[in-house]
C-alpha cells in the first residue's frame, strides 16, 4: 500500500445523460485518485463544466449533474504528480480558444512540458495552474495546423512522455495514448452507437457497456459527425505499458492493457511461492492490494489463507488524530490485526511492493504485537530501485529504500524473520511476458523506455 493511485479518465458519446453516466465511471475509478475530480459535457456544440477537490460522491450531487445537460462528456478523478494538491489543477481543463469551445483530461505526466510553457508564457499566454495538462491544451490552441484534428495530431507528434488524453470540442470526441501506451485506456460499447473510453474496464461494468479493446500505443481515437476514425500520428516504438497498474493500481476485476489484473496477481502469487517456499501455518495478504497474490501463494504452498488483517474502507483522506501520541496510529486506523488468528502462528505475510518500508515496519510490528510466533514477509514484485517519472507519484530514489539497502538490511529494518521478492523473470513470467519487453519494468530496473532528464528530477 505504499504508492499513491493515479488518474482515472472517463468518457461516453451518444448517450442520454451523459453525465450522470460519467458520474458513475468516475464512481468506479475513484480508486485512482481521490484528490479533485470533473465533468465536461456537451449539448448542441455547448460544453458545461462542474469541478471540485474532493470525492465523486461529495463533489456530484443531483443537482449539479442536472446542470450538465448533454448526450457527450468526460471526466477526470485525480491525485497530484505534476502540479501539486491545488484546486486549480483540477480536471478537466475547459477553455474558449481558436477552435471554439475545447476541455481536456489527461492521465499521466509529460517530462518536455516546462520549455512549452515558457515559451507561451513568453508570447503572453497565461495559465491558471502549473498542471502539464494546461501546456497541452494550450498547445492545441497555438499549433499551426488549421483543424482541431491536425492540431491534436501536431502536439501529439511534440510532447514525450506518458499520457491517455480526452478531448471535448463543440463536434469531436478525441481519445489518444502515447506511442509506449505507458498508461491505460480501453473503449467500450454501449447500446449500439455509443462509444465509452475510460482508464479502466471496471467503468465500463457498471454502465453495462462491452469492453472492446484497448485505444492502441500512439492510436488517436476521433469520434465526430463522420464517424468513428483512427490515425496514428506518431511513430510506433513498440509497446511499454506500465507493470504496476497490474501489480498495485488497478482494481482486481478491471481488464487493463487486455489482461485481467486479478488472474496476473494469482500468479505473482504462485510464482512466489515457486521461488521463495517457508514452512509456516498461515498466509496472511496485506489488504487489499495483497489478496490475490496471497490467494496464488497459499494456492501453491497449499499454506492455509486467512483474512488475519482486516482493512477500514470507511477512512477518508484525512482523520484527526488524538493528541496523546499512539504508536502507529495512521496504519491502525487503516489496518488491524486479528489477534485470534494470528497469537501463536507462523505467519506468511504478503504485499504487493516495499517503497519506504516504514509502513511494512509497522505492519510486521502489530502482527507481531498481537502474538504472532513468527512473521515472514514475501512481496509479490521485484524491490522497487527507481522513480516513475511517467505518471505515478513516487517518492525520489534516496527515499527508496531498496535503492540504498540489502535485502537483508530491509529485513532487519521493518522486523521480519525473512524476507523475500519476487524475481523479475517470475513477474514477467506472470504477465506472460518472456522476453520481458512487454512492459515497462522501470521502477525495477531503471530501465525508462522514455528518457528521462536526470538532472530535471530528483531520482
Amino acid at each position: 500500500m505504499p504508492f499513491k493511485d493515479e488518474c482515472g479518465v472517463f468518457g461516453i458519446s451518444n448517450q442520454q445523460e451523459a453525465a450522470k453516466q460519467a458520474y458513475l465511471g468516475l464512481y468506479a475509478l475513484q480508486h485512482r485518485g481521490q484528490e479533485a475530480t470533473g465533468i465536461c459535457a456537451r449539448e448542441n456544440g455547448h460544453l458545461r463544466l462542474h469541478k471540485a477537490q474532493g470525492y465523486v460522491a461529495d463533489v456530484f450531487s443531483e443537482s449539479v449533474l442536472e446542470s450538465l445537460p448533454g448526450d457527450t462528456a468526460i471526466g477526470h478523478t485525480r491525485y497530484s504528480t505534476h502540479g501539486g494538491s491545488l484546486s486549480s489543477a483540477a480536471q478537466p481543463f475547459l477553455v474558449h480558444g481558436r477552435f471554439g469551445q475545447l476541455a481536456l483530461c489527461h492521465n499521466g505526466n509529460l517530462l518536455n512540458t516546462e520549455s512549452f510553457r515558457n515559451r507561451l508564457l513568453i508570447n503572453g499566454h497565461t495559465f491558471a495552474s502549473p498542471s502539464d495538462s494546461e501546456v497541452i491544451i494550450a498547445l492545441i490552441n497555438t499549433a499551426k495546423a488549421d483543424t482541431l484534428e491536425s492540431a491534436v495530431e501536431e502536439v501529439l507528434q511534440q510532447i514525450r512522455g506518458a499520457f491517455s488524453l480526452l478531448i471535448l470540442s463543440e463536434k469531436q470526441l478525441i481519445a489518444a495514448r502515447d506511442p509506449h501506451g505507458l498508461r491505460p485506456l480501453a473503449m467500450a460499447k454501449l447500446d449500439d452507437d455509443s462509444i465509452v473510453f475510460a482508464s479502466e474496464s471496471c467503468a465500463f461494468d457498471l454502465l453495462g457497456a462491452d469492453y472492446t479493446r484497448e485505444v492502441e500505443a500512439g492510436e488517436m481515437i476521433v469520434l465526430g459527425p463522420d464517424g468513428l476514425q483512427s490515425r496514428f500520428p506518431t511513430k510506433k516504438r513498440g509497446a511499454k505499458p506500465c507493470v504496476f497498474e497490474h501489480v498495485y493500481f488497478a482494481r482486481p476485476d478491471s481488464l487493463v492493457f487486455s489482461r485481467n489484473v486479478m488472474a496476473t496477481r494469482r500468479e505473482m502469487g504462485r510464482h512466489l511461492a515457486l521461488q521463495h517456499p517457508v514452512d509456516a501455518d498461515i498466509v496472511v495478504p496485506v489488504p487489499d492490494s495483497g489478496v490475490h497474490a496471497a490467494l496464488g501463494y497459499a494456492e501453491q504452498s497449499g499454506i492455509r489463507f486467512e483474512f488475519g488483517m482486516i482493512r477500514n474502507h470507511y477512512v477518508g483522506r484525512t482523520f484527526i488524530e488524538p493528541k496523546q501520541s499512539i504508536r502507529s496510529f495512521g496504519v491502525k486506523v487503516k489496518l488491524n490485526p486479528v489477534r485470534d488468528l494470528l497469537k501463536g502462528k507462523r505467519v506468511v505475510l504478503i504485499d504487493d511492493s516495499i517503497v519506504r518500508g516504514t509502513t511494512s515496519k509497522k505492519i510486521v510490528g502489530m502482527v507481531r504485537g498481537v502474538g504472532a510466533a513468527e512473521v515472514h514477509m514475501r512481496i509479490s514484485s521485484p524491490p522497487t530501485t527507481h522513480s516513475c517519472f511517467y505518471g505515478i507519484d513516487t517518492p525520489t530514489r534516496e527515499h527508496l529504500i531498496a535503492s540504498h539497502k540489502s535485502k537483508d538490511e530491509i529485513r532487519d529494518f521493518i522486523g521480519a524473520d525473512s524476507l523475500d521478492f519476487l524475481s523479475m523473470e517470475g513477474l514477467q513470467k506472470a504477465m506472460g511476458d518472456m522476453a520481458g519487453q512487454g512492459f515497462c519494468y522501470a521502477c525495477f530496473n531503471g530501465d525508462y523506455p522514455v528518457p528521462v532528464e536526470q538532472t530535471n528530477f530528483a531520482c
